[in-house]
């Protein structure tokens, strides 16, 4: 049953931080629009899948990355030792499909191992449970060609059910990197950045960290100095399910890596009377970009970059 933080924010049209927010649909957007790189100057992109036990949704993860057809990329499966059918489905991936099996410690240790076996100047990972909508490695790989300063591209998300019936989405207002530090809304599976500026920060996920990794390291970027651009189109499908450790693990375990995080902020955190004012501000900007959002899907046409609020580099 959703608590009453839950309640209120479907109260108030806040869709961040809800999953299930209407009945099962067809995914209101099929692919990304977006500009693309020219096809000569395409930059490599590392890609991995951390997998364990996923076989249900695994195969569904790795079809959207293949259909993708971004012929610069690296894609690794790295597989812990899953013992539910998923080792002879990765027996049978696409060709260009990396598949390592061995024991691992972990999810972040995981996605470690794979991206350790990779090159690629772009980087990110794709839980096996969650899928790209086609189109997205092109998306970001432009935005990167395009902005040199640019460190770190993400954009929104649709959510779907086990069946991959949309549920729900999370368009975002812009990044704010004041917001960021005490609350992250960063659609993981969007989420990607240059390896200079994973090397820059150690090269490595928290392996200790089992549900806030990739907040711990969207706040090493932060440190960092990297620089952040969100992107309005839809690029991740965020798949909802009563297995996962989003839902299933967050009051045991996730809030406390979370409230940790803020605590090694010390100083930098902002005080409570301004996180609230930052957090109310951003979630208002949040439900008038999800509202134009909606406009454009009832126009037949997507919002382009100019048209989002929110501070960019």
């Amino acid at each position: 049953m959703p608590g009453a933080g839950q309640f209120t924010r479907a109260l108030l049209g806040i869709r961040l931080g809800r999953l299930h927010q209407y009945p099962p649909r067809a995914p209101s957007v099929r692919s990304v629009e977006g500009p693309r790189a020219a096809a000569g100057s395409l930059p490599g992109i590392a890609l991995v899948t951390p997998s364990y036990n996923q076989a249900q949704y695994v195969g569904r993860t790795i079809d959207s990355v293949s259909a993708q057809d971004y012929p610069a990329l690296e894609y690794v499966v790295q597989d812990g030792g899953s013992t539910d059918g998923t080792r002879e489905l990765l027996a049978a991936c696409p060709a260009g499909v990396r598949v390592c099996i061995e024991a691992d410690a972990g999810q972040a240790d995981a996605i470690n191992r794979g991206l350790a076996r990779t090159g690629a100047p772009l980087m990110g990972w794709l839980n096996s449970d969650d899928m790209l909508l086609p189109g997205t490695l092109h998306r970001v790989a432009h935005c990167f060609s395009e902005n040199p300063r640019v460190d770190v591209v993400y954009g929104n998300r649709l959510v779907v059910d086990a069946d991959g019936a949309e549920v729900g989405r999370w368009v975002l207002p812009g990044h704010d990197g004041e917001v960021l530090r005490f609350v992250d809304y960063v659609p993981q599976e969007t989420l990607f950045w240059r390896r200079s500026l994973w090397d820059r920060v150690g090269g490595r996920l928290d392996a200790s960290l089992h549900f806030a990794l990739d907040w711990d390291l969207l706040l090493r970027f932060i440190e960092a100095g990297a620089v952040f651009r969100h992107l309005p189109e839809l690029f991740g499908l965020f798949r909802a399910h009563g297995g996962q450790k989003t839902q299933a693990d967050y009051s045991a375990r996730g809030a406390g890596e979370m409230a940790a995080l803020r605590r090694r902020q010390g100083s930098r955190l902002p005080g409570l009377a301004r996180r609230s004012a930052l957090h109310a501000s951003f979630l208002l900007r949040h439900r008038a970009a999800d509202a134009r959002f909606a406009a454009s899907l009832r126009r037949g046409r997507l919002p382009a970059a100019h048209e989002t609020l929110g501070k960019q580099p």
